[in-house]
């Protein structure tokens, strides 16, 4: 299947048609808002088997992985956003000093601007429409850009896209580098990409070029220590599972493990039993529920991978490169140095390193960049807050992983080379939101605000020091004492506006 490709020539017209429907105020109705974020869940639920179907023949994603790591999210961040964007968008009154107690301060939430949101292949719904959802909420107006990768998933998206959202506040843009780097060019508000960390480097600096803020959800090396003391059939289920999902092409899927040697002995023993539970003993032809490789370059990539390292293969090594189809690996012994070390890995190859204890496993996974995930094993409470006192992640699951991404409460992102800004619920909102801070001062006020005019004196300076930096005990100190503490802040505040300096 080929991929219609937006012309290049028709994104000037695009964007411009998208900024002047924001500054007409359009999209900034908590009404439009709601209806827009209606739209979209009505999208995904009354189409969701074309979701699943192009799903599957982009990534061979079974139903269950479809509704449960994509489409599901997606309805439920719509309805959480519809339910709460009143309380989202409500101003936020301040507490003031007592400088101020006589002006209204408040923060006030408006939406950004026109922003881009470029999504990603491997979970080609959910890492397009959940950044999406918060941009509808703060009231922006929006392009998106699907990957050009699963095909499948990016027609039917622009095929149904103009059916059920408004085109004169949200566009999809079709292509791959062409077409992404022609909409580069052009200034926007804010940019939310996912993806690797290599074209997010690209996407920082063309928006740097118009100082636009971006939010790069980006990847990384995600390891697992796990100590002596584990359940070693659990932490070979959970990190399996976590592994193999997605044929382990989830950017906050474990990328190896890093442990004692009595630890890797017995997770390659118990290994072969899970994956055979899983996926049968031979997940190939067996198993409806293993996925695929995205495509040929991404499997010549990871196999040139496998067959440069070091390391010992204790499990799996099968590739078909016709059925894009590459077993559960495990390589064991794997050095610190290996090939497979270098990069994140984003397939079913595991690697393990072994260690002599705990710290040497912290000065590895510290020498590396700051992951997007951080999975600590251990039944210690005192070795889990070890590890979390001396490493750095975007966010950790204490033994378990991936399931942090379904907490909408929990902000999603990393540090550093794994991404800069998070999202999810109300976070989401606030990536596309601007905190405007309002302050009103009334005329009647001015017998008060004349202190802070020259000619300067000593009464007048004391005065304001006294109103603005005084130590706040000391005013809740006042205010404390009930009623009496009230009437003495209210009496202050009268002499105040009546005083003639």
């Amino acid at each position: 299947m080929s991929l219609i490709h937006t012309n290049i020539d028709e994104l000037p017209q695009i964007v411009q048609e998208l900024r002047k429907s924001f500054h007409s105020n359009l999209t900034k109705p908590l009404s439009y808002r709601k209806e827009q974020l209606r739209n979209l869940y009505r999208m995904i639920n009354e189409n969701e088997q074309a979701f699943c179907d192009a799903l599957y023949k982009d990534l061979h994603k079974q139903k269950h992985e479809a509704i449960l790591g994509e489409l599901g999210w997606v309805k439920q961040e719509a309805l959480d956003a519809i339910s709460n964007l009143k309380s989202w968008a409500e101003p936020n009154y301040v507490k003031v000093n007592l400088g101020h107690m006589l002006n209204k301060c408040h923060v006030r939430k408006e939406p950004v601007g026109i922003v881009l949101i470029i999504g990603a292949w491997n979970y080609p719904v959910n890492l397009l429409m959940m950044p999406f959802i918060g941009a509808i909420a703060a009231g922006c107006t929006a392009i998106l850009k699907p990957s050009e990768l699963s095909v499948h998933i990016a027609s039917l998206i622009s095929e149904l896209f103009p059916k059920y959202l408004d085109q004169n506040a949200y566009r999809i843009v079709s292509g791959g580098v062409v077409e992404t780097t022609a909409l580069l060019k052009h200034r926007f508000d804010h940019i939310f990409y996912t993806g690797s960390g290599k074209v997010g480097r690209i996407i920082m600096s063309a928006a740097a070029e118009h100082l636009t803020p971006v939010t790069l959800e980006l990847g990384g090396k995600s390891p697992v220590i796990a100590t002596n003391d584990v359940d070693i059939p659990i932490l070979a289920k959970r990190i399996l599972w976590g592994k193999l999902i997605n044929c382990g092409q989830t950017c906050i899927a474990p990328d190896y493990m890093i442990c004692e040697r009595s630890v890797q002995d017995a997770f390659i023993k118990e290994a072969p039993k899970i994956i055979e539970q899983f996926y049968g003993s031979d997940p190939q032809s067996g198993s409806s529920d293993y996925s695929r490789i995205i495509n040929k370059n991404h499997f010549d990539r990871l196999q040139n991978l496998f067959n440069q390292t070091k390391g010992r293969i204790a499990y799996g090594g099968n590739f078909d490169r016709d059925d894009l189809y590459i077993s559960p690996t495990i390589v064991a012994d794997v050095s610190k140095d290996d090939k497979l070390m270098e990069d994140e890995i984003f397939g079913p190859i595991f690697p393990i390193i072994v260690v002599e204890n705990l710290d040497e496993a912290i000065e590895y996974v510290n020498s590396k960049d700051i992951p997007l995930a951080l999975y600590p094993f251990s039944k210690s409470d005192k070795t889990i807050k070890h590890i979390l006192d001396n490493t750095r992640s975007g966010g950790t699951v204490i033994n378990d992983c991936l399931m942090h991404f379904t907490v909408k409460e929990l902000p999603f992102g990393g540090q550093g080379h794994s991404g800069i800004g998070n999202y999810h619920g109300k976070r989401s909102f606030d990536t596309f939101s601007h905190e405007r801070a309002i302050m009103t001062t009334p005329f009647a006020l001015e017998n008060f605000v004349k202190a802070r005019y020259p000619p300067y004196n000593e009464f007048n300076a004391k005065l304001l020091s006294w109103l603005f930096f005084s130590k706040p005990s000391k005013i809740r100190n006042i205010a404390s004492k009930g009623v009496i503490g009230s009437v003495i802040l209210l009496m202050i505040a009268y002499v105040i506006k009546k005083m003639k300096f």
